[in-house]
Order: structure tokens, then C-alpha cells, then sequence
């Protein structure tokens, strides 16, 4: 039985309790302790020949009833003393109820084996109360418990379900070395001073929802095999948290930390939706994928890979089930980045879109984003080779949607939206930004390529723009890929060389005619260069090395924006024409490329 099946509290005895109408003379207060069998009053109330009669018939593991009885110090031994087994001197009890009992003096149960359920439902525990080295067989219940002074479970056990939900602690409680091997919850508790939780270890869910702890709160050491959640909880004055290991997901979400604070945890997950911090934070993890949705960051928080296990106590922490060394971010929507900084993060699946000041985000050390499928792929029958670069996880998630064979291309979790280019285009500019502020224009050229690739199938901009980009991209990859202008140029420059052999060069070298006319001592000279006559004769011919030598020398020229001064035919005037004009033109898209990938 889990604890969700349980009443949160027992139900109205059908038993005129102690102090009634029935007995008016008991108490004349009207105490409404439950009666012991065989009698009318409770156990404080009883006479005390008929309160030892009634003790003298209890034995080790006996199941008893007390709710609303007040107990003093003395009254509490004489019971236990009665449950004692002689053998181990432990007192042992059964099923034992205690919902609304009234502790008046130091309560002391250290060492007792609770065999059977326990339920301390609103009782009230007005001194000291020591619960060490107890042991819980059954459910443990301390639904709207008041602990009034220091509270000790120190190094107790609890074999099932835990349950102190809506609990008060109003003085230091202890539960260091405690084991929980049902699910431990304490939803809504409140603790007013310091809690001790180090080394303790949660075998199921630890469940601190809506908790306040109003002190500092320590978790060194503690191990969850399983789901911690404190979503809703409120960290008054704790500085550290941890570090502890969870299993599964540590659940952060909508917790306010109002003061500094280090959270150290290993854990498959960290979620942390709508959580504020209101000081700064250190968030250092191991294994975790963190989940950022909508946190508020009033002072600089940060989040940091460690690469080795936690110490505590000197020793290193057992990190049981956690095999993925990463520590990945999924997601950093509605997140002011302006505050934030990510140390060796991997953002492979990682969702940009909506954060605001992405352009102030500040990423340090290794970080790892999604890059596009490597190899040769296939889109139906045509094979297709991407351009290496880091994309989001957004682009992938819209591309993998875009082809019926996206392969290589992940697609959006369920129930993830996808977006469309031109939402994913400003994204890109602010990361842009973001590496230029930082002097990193090697990493800034990767996202100024994926900017203008969603700017190139967005559908919200005019088909000529559209058109004006494709050729970009097709030449020189926006300017960012040397190896695709250097292509094209090479590819130019072979087609207008072998183009100036065909038919830019003459036929030969027209050689200039001069003449002349002596008139007494003057001379007049004429010279004339007759015009290139344009070749003829078979193609082969036309392909000799003398005219490859020349038509490469006007070429070379033209790709530095230099004329040659060879003579040639019209169509090779013209084709001289256009070469210096497209030729530099691609040249200069290879050296604004390289130099995009080496500027500092």
C-alpha cells in the first residue's frame, strides 16, 4: 500500500472518548484521549491501580491506541517500559496510533521497534523528542505534527511509506544517517530552524513539495535512488544544498532561493521551471539534463559541469545508475540570459527560442552544440553532403519535419512545437552576437550561416530577396565556405581559359604595319595593327600549348582585376570583360571566408 491510499487521518472512534458526558468527573476540561480497553478514561486519566493492570497486560509488539492522550515524560516510560522485550531491551510495539496525542515533556522513543503502522497525526510534541536509531517496520504518519523543540532522527529507519506532510518543526530537527526506504514525503512541512538531512538515504521518493525551510537545510552525502522533488519549496537562509545524489529527476521547479546559494547534485535530471533565484547561484552537476524553462534570475547564476565525483566526508560519493557523463541543457526558454552563464555544457538538444538576451549569454569552457549529419546522405534518390556547422536544436527539429526522409536530423521530442525559419533566424542572430561581443568570430560564422539559411526559407520575405540569398549560399556558402568560391573560381577561371582558346584568342598575332612618306627632310610614318582575325580550323588545333600559355596569362590578369594586354577576338574582349568582373569577385568571397574562420 502506497501512501496515496491512505486516510490522512484515522477515523472518529465510536467510543465516548475520555472526559465526556459519560464520565464528567475524569476531567472536568473534557479530555478526548481515547479510552485503553476496558475502562472509561485514557491512559493519563486512569487510576493507578487500573493504569499498571492495564500496562501489566501489554507485551512486546502489542498493538495500542492513545489518540488524543496527553503524556508526561514519566507516563511515556511506564508504556514503553511495558512494551520492552526482555531479550533486547528494546521496547517493541505493533500497530501503535498516537493521532492528536499530546507530548508535554521530553519524548523519548530512541531505540523503539515500531512493528506495525504508526500514525502521530497532529500530535504535538511540546519538548524535546528523540526518535534515534527507531525503527519504522510500517507507514510512519506525522501528518500536521508539531515538533516544538529539537527533533532527533538521527540515524532512524523507515522500512515503508514516511509521511510528514504539513509538519512543524519549530527547533533543529535531525534526521542525518536516516533511512527511507518507502517514500519519505514531507509536502508543506515547515522547518523553522536548521534540518539535518547528511548521509541520510531515500531508497524511493524523497518528496519535499511546498516545503519551507526557514534555516539552513544540509543534504551532504544524501543519496535518492529514486525522485527528489522540492517543487514549491522555499529556501529562506540555506546557502548550500547538497551534494547529494538522486537517481532520477531532481524537481526544482517553481523553489525560491531567497538567499546565495551552491546546489552540488549528481542526478539523471534537474528541473528547474519558474524557479527564482533571488541571489546568486552556483549550480554545479554531474550527469544532469537541466531544464531552465522560465527560471528567474534576479543575480547572476551559473551552471557548471564537474567532471569528478562529489566529496563528502572525505570520501567520494557513489553515483549508482548514472552512466551519462554529459551535463546537458534542454532547455533555456523564457530565461533572462543576461544573468546566466553555461561552463562545459553540452547544448546538443538544448531549445534557445523565446530566451531573452540570448545576445548576453556567456558560455565557457567546452560546450558542445547540434551539428548537421555528417557523411553523404540521401534526400529520395539525390545524394546530399551538409556543410559542416553547429545548428540548434530547433533547426533540427524543423528540417526533420520538412523532408519525408530527414535522415540524420532529429526530430522535436512529443509534444514539442515546431518552429519555422523565420522564428528561428533571430535566434541565431542573437547567438551571433553573443560570440562577436565575446571576440569568438570563428564560432560567431557558424550561426551568421544559420541565420541566413532561415532566412532563406522563411516565408515571409520577397522572392527576389530569396533568390539574391540562394545565389549566395550556392557560390560561396554566405561568404563563410572558402572551398565552395575557391570552386567556382577555379571552375570560372577553367571555363573562361579554355573558352579564350576557342574563340577569345586570333587566329595569330596580328602584327602592326608601318609606312612611310618622305616629303624633303620630314617623314611621315603610319603605323596600322589590323584587326584580330577571328581562328578557324579544327578544334584540336585551337587546344595547343601556345595558346593555353596565352589564354591563362589573360585569365591570371583578370582574377587580380589587371588587363593582360593580349590582343584579342571580340568574343574574347568580352569573355576578358566578364572574367574581371566575376573572377575577383569570387576571390574576394574566398579570402572574406578564410578570414572569417582565423579573425580574432
Amino acid at each position: 500500500m502506497t501512501f496515496a491510499n491512505l486516510d490522512p487521518l484515522p477515523p472518529t472512534p465510536d467510543w465516548p472518548p475520555c472526559g465526556d458526558s459519560a464520565h464528567p468527573l475524569i476531567d472536568p476540561v473534557g479530555c478526548r484521549g481515547v479510552p485503553v480497553p476496558g475502562y472509561d478514561a485514557c491512559l493519563n486519566h486512569l487510576e493507578e491501580s487500573d493504569r499498571a493492570a492495564y500496562l501489566a497486560t501489554l507485551s512486546p509488539g502489542a498493538d495500542i491506541d492513545h489518540r488524543g492522550t496527553s503524556f508526561t515524560e514519566e507516563l511515556l516510560g511506564e508504556l514503553l517500559a511495558a512494551l520492552t522485550d526482555p531479550v533486547t531491551g528494546q521496547p517493541r510495539l505493533g500497530d501503535a496510533w498516537f493521532v492528536r496525542a499530546n507530548f508535554d515533556g521530553p519524548a523519548s522513543f530512541a531505540g523503539v521497534i515500531f512493528g506495525g503502522h504508526v500514525r502521530f497525526d497532529e500530535a504535538t510534541f511540546e519538548d524535546e523528542v528523540q526518535f534515534s536509531e527507531a525503527v519504522f517496520s510500517g507507514e510512519a504518519w506525522f501528518v500536521e505534527a508539531t515538533f516544538s523543540d529539537i527533533a532527533w532522527f538521527f540515524d532512524v529507519s523507515f522500512l515503508d511509506v514516511a509521511v510528514f506532510t504539513g509538519a512543524t518543526f519549530s527547533q533543529n530537527v535531525w534526521f542525518q544517517a536516516a533511512k527511507f526506504s518507502g517514500d519519505a514525503v514531507f509536502v508543506g512541512a515547515k522547518f523553522e530552524f536548521p534540518a539535518v538531512f547528511q548521509d541520510a538515504t531515500f531508497e524511493h521518493e524523497a518528496r519535499f513539495a511546498s516545503v519551507t525551510f526557514g534555516d539552513h537545510v544540509w543534504f551532504g552525502g544524501a543519496m535518492v535512488d529514486g525522485r527528489a522533488s522540492f517543487q514549491g519549496a522555499v529556501f529562506e537562509r540555506a546557502t548550500t544544498v547538497g551534494p547529494l545524489v538522486c537517481t532520477e529527476r531532481l524537481e526544482l521547479s517553481e523553489a525560491v532561493f531567497e538567499r546565495a546559494v551552491t546546489v552540488e547534485v549528481a542526478a539523471a535530471a534537474v528541473r528547474c521551471r519558474r524557479t527564482r533565484w533571488a541571489s546568486t547561484a552556483a549550480l554545479r552537476l554531474r550527469y544532469a539534463a537541466v531544464d531552465l524553462s522560465d527560471a528567474v534570475m534576479e543575480y547572476p547564476v551559473s551552471v557548471s559541469a564537474r567532471s569528478r565525483p562529489f566529496v563528502f566526508g572525505d570520501e567520494e560519493m557513489a553515483e549508482p545508475g548514472l552512466t551519462d557523463p554529459r551535463v546537458r541543457a534542454v532547455s533555456l526558454r523564457g530565461v533572462d540570459a543576461a544573468h546566466l552563464v553555461l561552463t562545459d555544457i553540452d547544448l546538443t538538444d538544448c531549445r534557445f527560442a523565446g530566451t531573452i538576451h540570448l545576445d548576453q549569454l556567456r558560455l565557457e569552457g567546452r560546450y558542445t552544440l547540434a551539428t548537421v549529419p555528417s557523411g553523404l546522405r540521401w534526400r529520395g534518390m539525390r545524394p546530399v553532403r551538409w556543410t559542416p556547422r553547429r545548428t540548434l536544436a530547433e533547426e533540427h527539429h524543423w528540417r526533420a519535419t520538412r523532408f519525408a526522409d530527414a535522415d540524420g536530423w532529429m526530430p522535436a521530442p512529443e509534444g514539442e512545437e515546431v518552429l519555422e525559419p523565420a522564428a528561428l533566424a533571430p535566434v541565431y542572430r542573437q547567438l551571433r552576437k553573443s560570440f562577436e561581443d565575446g571576440k569568438h568570430e570563428p564560432g560567431a560564422a557558424d550561426f551568421y550561416y544559420g541565420e541566413m539559411e532561415m532566412r532563406r526559407h522563411a516565408d515571409d520575405i520577397p522572392w527576389a530577396e530569396r533568390a539574391l540569398l540562394t545565389a549566395y549560399w550556392a557560390l560561396s556558402g554566405y561568404g563563410l565556405r572558402a572551398s565552395r568560391a575557391v570552386g567556382w573560381l577555379l571552375a570560372a577561371m577553367t571555363a573562361t581559359v579554355l573558352a579564350m582558346m576557342l574563340w577569345g584568342l586570333p587566329q595569330d598575332s596580328p602584327k602592326s604595319t608601318s609606312t612611310g612618306t618622305l616629303t624633303g627632310r620630314n617623314i611621315t610614318m603610319t603605323t596600322e595593327t589590323p584587326d584580330p582575325v577571328n581562328p578557324t580550323g579544327p578544334w584540336r588545333e585551337r587546344l595547343s600549348t601556345e595558346r593555353f600559355e596565352k589564354s591563362l596569362r589573360v585569365v591570371i590578369n583578370s582574377v587580380v582585376f589587371r588587363s593582360s594586354g593580349q590582343d584579342l577576338t571580340t568574343a574574347g574582349t568580352y569573355m576578358e570583360m566578364a572574367s574581371r568582373f566575376t573572377e575577383p569577385v569570387l576571390l574576394g568571397l574566398a579570402i572574406l571566408a578564410v578570414r572569417g574562420r582565423v579573425k580574432r
